[in-house]
């Protein structure tokens, strides 16, 4: 006889095992195209070197269930140029950009097997527009912005095939404001934000349907976090653990699980901090790979 289930009852949802690090720049503005995987342990191992065009300040996200994908950035002048990441983690060359070249967005997963591109700035001004990805990998024209106009968000999935962009930097000013995003990559207008306003911070999912944004500058660094429910709700600040430092990125790993690396203290950094699947932050774990900050990730199977 099978279980009874409550009506009540959802199952946590089993993320992908593995992650990636890539891109970014360990002595800037030059920019770098090295990798760094992660194991379904949070191991990140040694430096892979890179493939397609070096750049800093992109997004990556999951698409496909099981792979992923880095897209725009800056190489000096922004780009619309993305790689593939196949299931192994392997990188594919250039795919031509589509959408408006720009840096300092967010990416991340939404309705289970998509992807979606947000928020940054172009050369001349910052911007909310938005590219869907989808479960090919491919990445569709600019969707017309929704939200305040900002660069450094961060972004994330919660909810099994929802997503949320949140934080950030508009003129003059570090945000606490998100913008939640259905489970058909639409995204709603802006939420009155809850915790510390800050930009240039990371965001990734853990506990299969829950999500955590952490680190970055209120005009001094910080490793301040805040979790996100299984509804999308935006927590008060946890206080901060690990290195403060800026420009950090983070992915899933284990399934239920996720690791902030990287980023720009009063140094390029390498150190990484594991999240448990009940979102909470580990203290610093000694770097792998090479010490840099403007990079992005994501999760692969």
């Amino acid at each position: 006889m099978f279980p009874i289930i409550p009506a009540n009852s959802v199952a946590a949802v089993s993320g992908n095992d593995e992650g990636i690090f890539g891109y970014g720049s360990s002595s800037y503005p030059t920019p770098t195209d090295e990798s760094n995987l992660v194991s379904n342990t949070g191991v990140v191992a040694s430096d892979t070197t890179g493939v397609g065009t070096a750049r800093r300040q992109l997004a990556a996200t999951q698409y496909g269930e099981d792979k992923g994908i880095f897209g725009f950035g800056s190489t000096g002048s922004v780009t619309a140029v993305s790689n593939l990441v196949s299931n192994s983690g392997v990188i594919g060359s250039d795919v031509s950009g589509v959408g408006t070249a720009r840096s300092h967005l967010a990416a991340c997963s939404y309705g289970g097997d998509k992807g979606i591109f947000g928020y940054g700035e172009t050369d001349a001004a910052y911007v909310s527009m938005s590219n869907l990805v989808s479960n090919a990998g491919v990445v569709a024209t600019d969707v017309t912005g929704v939200g305040t106009a900002r660069n450094m968000v961060a972004a994330c999935e919660y909810g099994s095939d929802k997503a949320i962009f949140g934080f950030g930097y508009a003129p003059s000013s570090s945000r606490s404001m998100t913008n939640l995003v259905s489970n058909a990559g639409v995204i709603a207008s802006d939420t009155t934000g809850v915790g510390t306003a800050r930009h240039g911070l990371a965001a990734c999912s853990y506990g299969g349907d829950k999500g955590i944004f952490a680190y970055g500058s209120t005009g001094s660094k910080v490793a301040t976090s805040n979790l996100v429910s299984n509804a999308g709700v935006v927590a008060t600040d946890t206080t901060g653990v690990g290195t403060a430092r800026i420009t950090p990125a983070a992915c899933e790993y284990g399934g239920d699980k996720g690791i902030f690396g990287f980023g720009k203290g009063a140094s390029m950094q390498s150190v990484t901090n594991l999240v448990s699947n009940a979102g909470v932050v580990a203290t610093d774990t000694a770097g792998v790979g090479t010490a840099r900050g403007y990079l992005a990730a994501c999760s692969f199977n």
